[in-house]
């Protein structure tokens, strides 16, 4: 866990600096501020999302297609888990109450918390991170995810206010749950289904990407369920045709 609290560590600092900064920044400032952050966001999602596994590249051509097609299937069957759910909404109300809780007066408070929370929580170093320190107590993963989400931090709390600070707790719950799960949940896991998860939060990072530009308000949270989806479709394939995704040896 001693990675997860130096992200956590991390946020915190973070968003105590940016807040610092941001009320000295004019309005402007602080739109050229998001702008940046969503240029970042959308190259890194185009990156993630562009993931093929080494295992696949000499596997038939069936079996890179049926990747990608894994890949689209579950931010599909995700998306509408997660528009049932209206995860979105149940992410805004709980900010809402934390903003009434602490008497905020931010009309961002809300978005701070949930654009922070989907992009310190969504992408590989969040999985493979938590695992490796869950497993071998190696928190290099997380500590270079920290100084990213440090600065990150830094960033969208100058826009967008003390919203970015409780995204600390969900880094917490997220990465302290995989990280504890990390001896039960890893063995079941291929190559082949860390790599789909990780293509599927880079079209969702590519998503928020979108959003901060202000280009399409698309609902990212409500898609979150694409990361569960991922590796189960990977082994259903697997399950109704032995061997088509190879696993790594």
């Amino acid at each position: 866990m001693l990675g997860t609290w130096i992200n956590v560590g991390a946020v915190v600092a973070g968003t105590v600096s940016g807040r610092a900064l941001g009320g000295r920044l004019p309005a402007q400032t602080q739109s050229t501020v998001t702008s940046v952050l969503g240029c970042v966001t959308a190259i890194l999602g185009i990156e993630n999302a562009m993931t093929s596994p080494e295992v696949l590249k000499a596997a038939p051509l069936a079996s890179r297609l049926g990747f990608f097609i894994v890949v689209l299937l579950s931010l599909l069957i995700g998306s509408l888990i997660g528009e049932g759910l209206d995860i979105e909404k149940g992410l805004h109300k709980l900010g809402q109450f934390a903003e009434k809780r602490f008497g905020a007066s931010e009309s961002d408070f809300g978005k701070g918390f949930v654009t922070a929370s989907l992009l310190f929580c969504v992408g590989p170093l969040t999985i493979l991170g938590s695992f490796k320190d869950g497993l071998q107590g190696d928190y290099s993963l997380l500590t270079t995810k920290a100084v990213l989400d440090g600065f990150a931090a830094l960033a969208f709390s100058a826009a967008f206010g003390w919203g970015v600070l409780l995204s600390a707790v969900t880094v917490l719950v997220v990465q302290g749950a995989l990280t504890l799960s990390a001896g039960a949940v890893q063995p079941l896991l291929t190559s082949v289904m860390v790599d789909a998860m990780t293509a599927a939060g880079g079209i969702m990072l590519l998503a928020l990407g979108l959003r901060l530009l202000e280009l399409k308000p698309i609902r990212v949270a409500n898609m979150l369920p694409a990361l569960a989806m991922a590796p189960i479709l990977v082994a259903v394939a697997n399950m109704v045709h032995p061997g088509f995704f190879p696993s790594a040896h």
